[in-house]
């Protein structure tokens, strides 16, 4: 078995629970599983979606610290399991490999087509770890990924309907929204380690202006895009989410997280409208 990065007792359990980034993990599957209840799914199908998102999440959370394994190490990260040696870089590739041999079975269970959106996402999310992320076209795969995932629900449903476009839209901004978010704190370190995709070729403070801009998006395609009309509630709603994420960038001058809460605040309006919304086209 390969050694750890860096010195210290390997603690495997500990090591992979943390080294999959469980915090993102939990958060996507529980969304997805939500988001597939709300959208008429029996409680059988709901269990098969989520062990499918929840083995892709899993996949994609270890492939990243394992390839990032070393840089982690030279940096001195500490709240990287593997560069502190709780696990061993060649356990976490591993489970990454098995866990995304589990997602291609459990994906398809859920129909052809729902397994092949969603398999595309966590794709694009392995391609990203694996080089894009270096890349202006850092974004596109969080695009894929968070798009892939209401046609995942949609396509899974009786009679697999055809994904609603504002479902598909607004997942796909989401995803721009949270790579701007996740890459925030850390663009710095990565501008030093050589690692120049969009947000870090942006700069942290224009990635932090911006990234309001994607969420508010998503919201006027929720209220927008689905036929019929929106009703006093998507007004308020788009309203609140405009609110929010203005208010967050006009502190944002005078305290550095503003702007990031607002953004957060922003982001759980638009959930609640995905959720309300459903995913069908319809």
């Amino acid at each position: 078995m390969e050694r750890p990065v860096s010195d210290g007792p390997a603690r495997p359990v500990a090591g992979l629970a943390l080294s999959c980034h469980p915090g993102p993990v939990a958060a996507v599957t529980v969304l997805v599983t939500v988001l597939a209840a709300g959208s008429g799914a029996g409680l059988a199908r709901c269990a098969v979606i989520a062990a499918a998102v929840l083995a892709g999440q899993l996949s994609v959370g270890w492939c990243n610290d394992a390839l990032d394994a070393r840089r982690d190490a030279e940096a001195g990260r500490t709240d990287k399991p593997v560069a502190r040696g709780l696990v061993d870089r060649g356990t976490v590739r591993c489970a990454a490999v098995v866990s995304l041999a589990l997602c291609v079975p459990l994906s398809l269970a859920c129909g052809p087509a729902a397994g092949a959106a969603h398999l595309a996402g966590v794709l694009a999310a392995w391609l990203y770890n694996l080089g894009l992320k270096a890349t202006a076209l850092s974004w596109l795969p969080y695009a894929i990924g968070f798009a892939s995932l209401p046609c995942l629900v949609a396509l899974s449903l009786p009679g697999r309907p055809w994904p609603a476009w504002w479902a598909v839209t607004a997942g796909a901004l989401l995803g721009v929204a949270a790579h701007l978010a996740d890459v925030l704190p850390d663009i710095d370190a990565d501008l030093a380690a050589g690692i120049r995709g969009l947000p870090q070729r942006w700069g942290a403070a224009r990635t932090r202006l911006l990234l309001p801009v994607p969420l508010v998006a998503a919201s006027a395609v929720l209220v927008l895009g689905p036929s019929g009309p929106a009703g006093g509630w998507g007004a308020v709603a788009l309203a609140l989410a405009v609110s929010v994420a203005a208010a967050g960038l006009a502190r944002g001058g005078f305290r550095r997280k503003a702007a990031l809460a607002g953004t957060v605040a922003a982001a759980a309006v638009d959930v609640a409208l995905l959720l309300a919304r459903g995913t069908a086209a319809g």
